[in-house]
């Protein structure tokens, strides 16, 4: 959420970042008309509850008529315009929550991905001499993924992984747990489902958001779609010491998907499903500290990457493709020789102090003032990633051989 005082103070900046992101500018008007009716509707109600007040005291010791009739008269006006009040309060929250978080000043402006600019390419895509299958055509033959059975037990955009595809998974989440703590990360296996309320603080719910969750009506809880969603909640509500800053966890959870607009595309395979799970990196910080530690969190998710010999890109995206809460987002894409081009496994995202507002999540600075702290998320691993190396590491044979950081943990070098 931004700060209402800055928009107050100048509209235009948000007009802007409004249309930078695809949101319509017009919303900023609309908001500063529901604050000025919702203030000017306060000011009246606190006016008359003063006045109450003061009659009330009056008489404790004074059974006037004329008073108990002013009372009487006050109190019947609060009744009718305290709901209204409440109203315009719930109204004025609403659209504040539509208000993107404006992007950061590196940030290209622009309306869509194809603006997003590649500013790292790193790794020699593999040279087979040889046609190389796509991950779905392998595991299938290695027994590793089985959508037949998925889609008779869940439908369409489900599957198995099996057998040495699961000590894989499990080889990354030893090894993302190994790497990071050593780096002063809190493990955490985070609730999946969450309260309506904390989603909506997350900023994950406005233009479109909703549609791609799953959510249980009968229980107001939503199901997660990243495993960050649960862990900034963690802390609402209250105030860390600047000694305790930066606090970072690494969360891994089973993630849930609508895919919603995403009719016809990546239907083949397990790269776009409804369930998938998901090791990510979340810090809250100091302002002054956010935007080093945006470059440190993608740092840590190339280190990885890297150890595995998988080539890759990075992608910083243009405003058109931030989303409502990030201020500056970087996108890690590993290449699918299947495909023969780069698809998502990794982003990065700088939220500033968008969520901590919403959150009400503050630090006391030595000073003993407070300010809201800033938030950063990363993907440590997701399944995708297991994809990449499927496809990057098979051989002629079809057998699939594992990266070497990973042998320990799975106890082979080759998949057959």
């Amino acid at each position: 959420m931004i700060d209402i005082n800055q928009l107050r103070q100048d509209p235009e900046k948000f007009k802007t970042a409004c249309q930078a992101k695809n949101v319509e500018p017009k919303l900023v008007d609309q908001l500063l008309q529901s604050d000025k009716e919702r203030r000017e509707l306060l000011g009246k109600v606190e006016q008359l509850r003063a006045q109450h007040n003061e009659i009330t005291a009056k008489l404790k010791t004074n059974q006037d008529k004329s008073l108990i009739s002013q009372a009487t008269t006050l109190k019947d006006e609060l009744k009718a315009l305290e709901p209204r009040l409440a109203k315009d309060e719930k109204d004025f929250i609403e659209l504040l929550q539509q208000i993107p978080n404006p992007p950061a000043e590196d940030v290209a402006i622009a309306k869509d991905e194809s603006a997003n600019q590649v500013i790292k390419t790193w790794g020699e895509k593999p040279n087979f001499k040889f046609k190389p299958k796509d991950h779905l055509e392998l595991g299938e033959a290695l027994d590793l993924i089985d959508v037949k059975r998925a889609a008779k037990v869940s439908g369409t955009r489900f599957g198995y992984w099996k057998n040495e595809a699961v000590l894989l998974e499990m080889a990354l989440i030893q090894l993302g747990f190994t790497n990071l703590l050593k780096q002063g990360f809190v493990p955490v296996i985070p609730p999946v489902m969450i309260k309506s309320k904390a989603m909506q603080a997350m900023g994950y719910l406005e233009h479109g958001g909703q549609a791609e969750s799953y959510f249980l009506e009968a229980d107001d809880l939503y199901l997660v779609g990243t495993s960050e969603q649960s862990i900034g909640p963690m802390h609402g509500d209250e105030l860390f010491n600047e000694n305790d800053l930066p606090k970072r966890y690494i969360a891994f959870s089973t993630c849930f998907r609508r895919e919603a607009g995403s009719y016809g595309k990546d239907t083949r395979g397990l790269l776009r499903v409804h369930q998938f799970n998901k090791m990510e990196m979340f810090v809250f910080i100091r302002p002054q500290n956010s935007d080093q530690e945006h470059e440190w969190l993608l740092a840590l998710e190339e280190k990885l990457v890297q150890s595995l010999n998988l080539p890759y890109q990075v992608i910083k995206m243009c405003s058109g493709d931030l989303g409502l809460p990030a201020a500056r987002k970087y996108d890690i894409e590993c290449w699918l020789p299947s495909q023969n081009k780069y698809r998502e496994t990794h982003s990065a995202s700088s939220c500033t102090d968008f969520q901590a507002r919403r959150l009400n999540i503050k630090y006391r600075q030595k000073n003993n003032a407070t300010d809201f702290v800033h938030t950063l998320n990363g993907t440590y691993f997701a399944e995708r990633l297991l994809i990449a190396i499927l496809e990057n590491y098979q051989q002629a044979d079809g057998s699939i051989q594992v990266p070497k950081i990973l042998q320990a943990y799975v106890d082979k070098e080759t998949i057959t």
